[in-house]
C-alpha cells in the first residue's frame, strides 16, 4: 500500500524551475521584440486603450493650470509692471518741475520776454548693477553709445536727479551718483531761489552745501532744485532736501547737510535726459569749439 502526503503538504513544481522558466520567457520576448518588433502591435493597442483613461485623469490638472495661466502669469505681470513704471516716470516728469516753474514763470516772462520751453527727449534705462568700488558711488545702466548716450548727460528717476553719465560704452554707461566724492552740482532753493553748490561726500555720507554764510536763508526741509546755470541739468528738477544746519555765527559759516530725493536704491529704471541748454545763439568761440565745458563737466571728463 503506497501512502501519499496530505493535500496541505503537496508540493508542485520547484520555485527554482519556475524562476528559470520565467527568465527564459522574458529573455525570449525581449529578443523577439528587439529583433522582429513583435510586441509593438500589442504595445500600440494597450496605449490606444489607455489614452482615454489618461486624458480623463489629467483633466483636473489641465483645467487648474490653464485657468491660472490665463488669469495671471509671471511674464504678464512683469510686462505690465514695467509698462506702469515707465508711464509713471513720464507723467511725473513735469510734476517734479512744476513747483519752481510756477514761482518763476511770471518773472521769466518779464526778464526774457519769451515763454519758457523745456521740451527734450527722455530715454528710459534700466540699472544693471552697482560696481563694487568702496571709493566711489556709481551704477551701470543698459544704455550706451548705440542709444546716442554721451558723457555728461543728466540722469533722473520719477522723484528727481540721481546723477550724471561719466563713462559711455557701446551698450551700457556708467553713472556717477549724487553722493560720489567727485560730484558737484549747482542747485537752487525752491522756496526762495537761493543758489548754492551741492557736493557729494562719499558712500553712506550726507550731501553738503558748502561755502554757505551763517545768515543764509536756509531751513530744514527746504527742497533743492537744479538751477540750470551749468547747462547740463535742466532747471526745476528736485535734487535733495536739507536735513540739518549747523550755524557758526562767530565764523559766519554754516554746515548744511542734505539727503538726495532720487530713489536709485529703490527703483530699477531711470531716465537719461537729452537736454539742450542753448536758448539762443552761442558765441563764435562756442560754435567753433564744441568741447567747451563747465567746471563740473571738466571734472568728469578728466576722470575718463
Amino acid at each position: 500500500m503506497q501512502l501519499s502526503p496530505p493535500p496541505l503538504f503537496k508540493q508542485g513544481t520547484p520555485a527554482l524551475i519556475k524562476l528559470a522558466v520565467c527568465l527564459l520567457a522574458s529573455l525570449t520576448l525581449m529578443v523577439l521584440d528587439y529583433q522582429y518588433r513583435t510586441i509593438d502591435q500589442v504595445r500600440s493597442i494597450a496605449s490606444f486603450l489607455l489614452t482615454p483613461v489618461e486624458t480623463v485623469m489629467l483633466w483636473p490638472r489641465d483645467l487648474i493650470r490653464g485657468t491660472y495661466d490665463y488669469l495671471t502669469t509671471k511674464g504678464t505681470l512683469e510686462q505690465q509692471n514695467e509698462a506702469l513704471e515707465k508711464r509713471v516716470a513720464e507723467l511725473t516728469l513735469l510734476a517734479n518741475q512744476s513747483e519752481l516753474f510756477m514761482s518763476e514763470n511770471a518773472q521769466l516772462r518779464k526778464l526774457i520776454g519769451i515763454q519758457e520751453q523745456t521740451r527734450f527727449k527722455i530715454l528710459i534705462a534700466q540699472i544693471l548693477y552697482n560696481p563694487p568700488n568702496p571709493l566711489s558711488q556709481k551704477v551701470i545702466i543698459d544704455r550706451g553709445a548705440s542709444s546716442n548716450i554721451t558723457a555728461g548727460q543728466a540722469v533722473a528717476d520719477h522723484q528727481g536727479i540721481v546723477g550724471q553719465v561719466v563713462r559711455v560704452m557701446e551698450n551700457k554707461s556708467e553713472v556717477s551718483l549724487l553722493d560720489d566724492r567727485d560730484m558737484v552740482m549747482p542747485v537752487q532753493v525752491a522756496r526762495n531761489g537761493l543758489r548754492a553748490a551741492l557736493y557729494g561726500n562719499g558712500r553712506g555720507r550726507p550731501l553738503e552745501l558748502r561755502h554757505m554764510a551763517a545768515v543764509s536763508d536756509l531751513q530744514v526741509g527746504d527742497v533743492l532744485m537744479t538751477s540750470g546755470i551749468d547747462g547740463i541739468y535742466p532747471p526745476g528738477f528736485a535734487v535733495a532736501t536739507i536735513d540739518k544746519i549747523d550755524r557758526n555765527v562767530d565764523k559766519n559759516f554754516a554746515y548744511v547737510y542734505c539727503s538726495p530725493v532720487g530713489g536709485v536704491n529703490r527703483f530699477r529704471h531711470v531716465m537719461v535726459l537729452f537736454y539742450d541748454a542753448a536758448f539762443g545763439p552761442k558765441p563764435a568761440n562756442d560754435r567753433n569749439n564744441k568741447t567747451s565745458e563747465t567746471k563740473s563737466n571738466r571734472l568728469y571728463r578728466g576722470k575718463q
